[in-house]
């Protein structure tokens, strides 16, 4: 039906990931890179000064870009302490053009994290938390190698809130080492009742070279009926407590999506910085030797420290644009497809009207999306190619009320819509109402928040956006604004 085109008026996005691969102790289930162990101040000094090295090199290459996600892992970056993490986003900020409004993550485990801790690395700018719950069962935490029980775990979100995080994260696994499901549901259940802002839900999955691996055909572990018996227990009950399933495994109230991670799953350009890291950017994917001496020395030497570097086809891309995009409850979307990639879509509708009667895929309506930013020196331009013509919709900041302006090209007429407080108000138009709450009009569904950060568009495919009548273009549309 219509085709939406996003013009941005300044920089491209990036995110920024930093692996942080120290951590207390190796669990017997991880396969990430990392280096176990008690805290070895030179090694951690000398990787500060390498990975300070490395943002201060790549920020020359970056120029057109603007940074509004930086995400640390690891290893467990908690473990690293706040000093050595407020010094890396101290320079990623100082050499990177970061968005005031950037989303700054940090992983920790309940073992280590204490409430100077958390309150410097809030003042120094991290305004997200992701901490590694894993289980509420002591006897499961113990099994799985993890260094901390549950009573630490709930002190760690608690601590968290105190030091100023209004965005805090829980991961979870299921189908664990003796874990039945009724203990699962438990879990969840205790969980929940710690108020995280989001939920992340695990399978076990027990990979080569692991401690677990070497014992896994004893480990009695739930086989995968039961694991999947498990994770649609938990899809139902977070739906239940307002946590919205918005990719396979994570889980969040409104607004609380984690950005950096949806970066991955769309498609969008990062930068990875430490050991094993992985960037896509600039059209080319490339990873970081998992090796911290040879990082270290490679940095400080300019020598060679990537494993693999690729300049990745356009036909791969929209291989991993169905496969990443098929794991978000946002799915694909077949104009952006054709747009993106110049292939044909019929082939792949074919495989997915047939999996539609398998019920194993749905279509929905077209979604037309105007995505708004809370950062008032940035406008977005978002155009719409309509049966009757065109549509523009620039989204700008009027001093303290934002607003929404809306054109229709080629017809001799304009209107403009305003929040104010909790509601729509028109700025101008034919008719022009002074202004309409949700209800107001049978044809036209409003809802508003006073804190929006988009504004989306939806439309039966036999809708037209352009008339020139105000209320025959908008017949069977949605018009809403909600929290991102």
């Amino acid at each position: 039906m219509a085709l939406i085109q996003i013009v941005e008026n300044k920089k491209k996005s990036l995110g920024i990931y930093v692996h942080i691969p120290f951590c207390r102790s190796k669990c017997e289930y991880c396969d990430f890179y990392s280096i176990p162990g008690a805290r070895s101040r030179d090694l951690m000094d000398r990787y500060l000064d390498a990975v300070i090295l490395h943002i201060r090199e790549a920020a020359q290459g970056a120029a057109g870009y603007e940074v509004d996600t930086v995400y640390f892992g690891g290893g467990t970056p908690s473990f690293f302490g706040a000093g050595g993490l407020a010094k890396i986003f101290a320079e990623i900020d100082r050499r990177f053009d970061v968005s005031r409004d950037a989303e700054v993550s940090l992983e920790a485990n309940p073992d280590s994290v204490t409430l100077p801790m958390l309150t410097r690395l809030r003042r120094a700018g991290f305004n997200r938390i992701s901490i590694g719950v894993q289980s509420d069962d002591d006897a499961q935490l113990k099994a799985l190698g993890r260094p901390h029980n549950y009573r630490q775990a709930q002190q760690a979100v608690s601590l968290s809130r105190r030091a100023g995080f209004d965005n805090v994260s829980v991961d979870l696994m299921f189908g664990l080492p003796n874990q039945s499901r009724e203990q699962w549901m438990q879990t969840l259940r205790n969980v929940i009742d710690l108020k995280a802002d989001h939920i992340s839900c695990y399978g076990l999955k027990v990979e080569p070279g692991t401690k677990l691996w070497s014992y896994k055909d004893c480990a009695n572990l739930p086989d995968d009926d039961a694991q999947a018996d498990m994770y649609f227990y938990a899809v139902e009950t977070l739906e239940q407590f307002g946590y919205h399933q918005y990719e396979i495994s994570n889980f969040a109230h409104d607004g609380f999506i984690c950005r950096h991670n949806m970066k991955y799953w769309v498609g969008d350009e990062y930068l990875g910085f430490g050991p094993c890291a992985a960037s896509d950017f600039a059209g080319r994917r490339f990873t970081i030797k998992p090796d911290l001496e040879g990082y270290i020395k490679g940095v400080m030497d300019k020598g060679q420290i990537l494993s693999e570097s690729e300049l990745v086809p356009l036909r791969e891309r929209a291989g991993e644009y169905l496969m990443l995009r098929l794991r978000t409850v946002d799915g694909i979307e077949k104009g952006e497809y054709t747009r993106s990639f110049l292939l044909p879509f019929e082939p792949i509708e074919e495989i997915l009207l047939r999996l539609q009667t398998q019920e194993y895929a749905a279509f929905t309506r077209p979604e037309y999306t105007m995505m708004m930013h809370q950062d008032s020196t940035h406008a977005v331009m978002v155009m719409a190619e309509a049966e009757s013509g065109q549509l523009t919709a620039e989204i700008t900041d009027r001093g303290d009320k934002r607003c929404i302006a809306l054109g229709a090209l080629g017809a001799n007429e304009w209107f403009g819509l305003r929040l104010h407080g909790n509601r729509l108000e028109f700025l101008a138009g034919q008719p022009a109402p002074d202004s309409i709450d949700e209800g107001t009009m049978p044809d036209i569904a409003l809802i508003a928040h006073a804190d929006v950060t988009y504004a989306r568009i939806m439309a039966d495919c036999d809708a037209r956006f352009l008339s020139t009548e105000w209320a025959g273009g908008f017949v069977g549309c949605l018009i809403g604004v909600k929290r991102r």
